[in-house]
């Protein structure tokens, strides 16, 4: 079910604060950490998830809301076999291991993505966890897992019209973003990737239309809150127009209480 209050940043002008409210993350540069240390790569994505820890903390600590990992993307099925492999056994490790944890510290968990192509066992597993959590009223931690922003769209597009058959056209845009995948929360404020690749890479393409992009060189198992305090701190700098000038922005901050240095309200 999706939260009216999560408003269309093309449609609505969302609140803006100093801290993201929600930052999405490509955690990039597993494989390459490992090769520079002469390790397989899956030793790489081992140690991501001990840096996945890091930043869940890092976000509490802050006051972030909404957390979302790009876990594994619809295109990295064409990864080497023993990879993919390696990473479905982590994810299932990594659940059994960190889900009570989560729970303790109310963090909620959701995977969003095509669960078909999973193992049984592990759907059941990603349920449980989502069950588990779900009361919960702190960190929102979501992760994408064999997703694609395309086929977010068009599952939406899908379900928008087998739950409206009558209907021949004329759907809003409140109507789609109802049915993607992540409608339980707001569009991230903060993009984050991290291994110096400069792309989206089909990653919540319909909700990142106004989040600002925060591109470093920093390799995912070595991101740490201090790299996420250089993210924000870029965040911090921006000037989140949603299509105004930069006049119709001071003129609205004059009626406001001060803003901290570099904070755009």
């Amino acid at each position: 079910m999706a939260d009216s209050s999560f408003v269309s940043s093309t449609r609505s002008i969302p609140e803006v604060s100093a801290v993201p409210r929600h930052i999405a993350v490509i955690m990039d540069g597993n494989g390459r950490w490992a090769r520079k240390r002469l390790m397989p790569r899956v030793a790489g994505h081992a140690r991501g998830v001990e840096a996945v820890r890091g930043v869940i903390r890092a976000c509490m600590e802050r006051g972030v809301s909404y957390l979302t990992l790009f876990a594994f993307s619809s295109e990295n099925w064409r990864r080497p076999a023993d990879e993919v492999s390696f990473l479905m056994q982590l994810f299932m490790r990594s659940l059994q291991k960190e889900v009570e944890r989560l729970h303790k510290n109310g963090i909620r968990f959701r995977v969003i993505g095509d669960l078909s192509r999973f193992d049984a066992k592990l759907v059941d597993m990603i349920r449980s966890a989502e069950a588990l959590t779900a009361g919960n009223t702190g960190l929102t931690l979501s992760v994408a897992a064999n997703y694609g922003g395309r086929w977010d769209i068009m599952q939406a597009v899908n379900r928008m019209m087998v739950r409206h058959p009558e209907r021949r056209g004329d759907f809003t845009e409140d109507e789609l973003a109802a049915e993607l995948a992540m409608n339980y929360g707001p569009e991230p404020d903060l993009f984050i990737r991290t291994g110096g690749e400069k792309r989206i890479s089909n990653f919540l393409l319909w909700q990142l239309a106004y989040a600002e992009l925060y591109f470093t060189d920093t390799l995912w198992p070595d991101f740490d809150a201090k790299a996420l305090d250089e993210a924000i701190a870029s965040y911090r700098q921006r000037e989140r127009r949603f299509g105004r000038t930069s006049e119709q922005l001071q003129q609205t901050s004059a009626g406001a209480s001060p803003a901290k240095p570099g904070e755009h309200a």
